[in-house]
């Protein structure tokens, strides 16, 4: 990888190396794989989330006998997919941005701006976050809390689980963007293109 990203890097300047840090690239990649794994771990929930589904389907619309934990079973499943998966959207650079304007900037400047918010924003709100979302999920487990709403009443704690998990992993994410952006704000170098494809 390290090659890789060297071809893309200038070769002379102030302040400017060859290529980056061996420490600094292996840094990444070890924060990055936290984000990897996890988004492979959510994906494979769609599986059992798409069985719901058509189970449903078919039992309601081919044998008239809807199911009381479908519905259920298929929400829980995506609200999980959707929050472990969040720090993979992250690394993977899919998160909503106002690209019309960024894609404009100097990689400096998206590094000087990227690495003020992920600072002054990002981390501040994301570690309140886990806070309470611990507590919530950890009052939650210890209740056994179930969903009152359902018939079927099932365990609604697993999920609410996910909100810290899903926080600390988002937070870990967040310090490998954090160093990406500052080494663009530092040397107007991009290394992210290069290192959001490795997932090996």
């Amino acid at each position: 990888m390290d090659n890789q990203i060297s071809q893309h890097l200038p070769q002379d300047g102030p302040g400017v190396t060859a290529e980056p840090p061996r420490g600094l690239l292996k840094a990444i990649d070890v924060l990055d794989s936290f984000s990897i794994w996890s988004g492979r771990a959510a994906a494979i929930l769609i599986f059992p989330m798409i069985f719901s589904l058509v189970w449903e389907v078919v039992a309601r619309y081919f044998f008239n006998a809807p199911t009381i934990w479908a519905n259920d079973i298929s929400t829980m499943l995506y609200g999980a997919m959707y929050m472990v998966g969040s720090a993979y959207a992250l690394q993977r650079q899919q998160h909503i941005r106002t690209d019309w304007l960024y894609e404009k900037w100097s990689v400096r400047t998206q590094g000087i701006v990227d690495s003020t918010c992920y600072i002054l924003l990002y981390f501040p709100g994301l570690t309140i976050f886990l806070w309470v979302g611990w507590k919530y999920a950890l009052r939650s487990t210890m209740l056994q809390e179930c969903i009152v709403s359902s018939p079927w009443m099932p365990f609604v704690w697993p999920l609410k689980l996910c909100i810290p998990v899903a926080t600390l992993l988002l937070l870990i994410q967040g310090v490998s963007e954090l160093i990406k952006s500052l080494y663009a704000a530092t040397t107007g170098v991009n290394i992210r293109e290069e290192t959001e494809g490795v997932e090996t």
